[in-house]
């Protein structure tokens, strides 16, 4: 299984509004297509990895396994 996400942008006064549809939070803007492209790339990063931060913090304590989610769905 290859999970893809989508990327969507559409056009505004200010330039251009980016977002990925099966992350929420993950949102941007750019003035031009490429730069929005490019912020909605660190988006994706930034929020993949608060949210590594709040899960490791809310199992602060607890014991856990952890295992790259490729490998259990291959």
């Amino acid at each position: 299984m290859h999970e893809k996400l989508t990327a969507v942008f559409k056009k505004s006064p200010y330039g251009y509004v980016g977002y990925v549809e099966e992350l929420p939070g993950a949102n941007t803007q750019g003035e031009t297509l490429e730069e929005a492209k490019e912020n909605l790339v660190e988006a994706v990063q930034l929020v993949l990895e608060a949210n590594r931060q709040m899960a490791e913090e809310e199992l602060e304590g607890t014991e856990i396994i952890r295992q790259e989610f490729g490998e259990i769905i291959a």
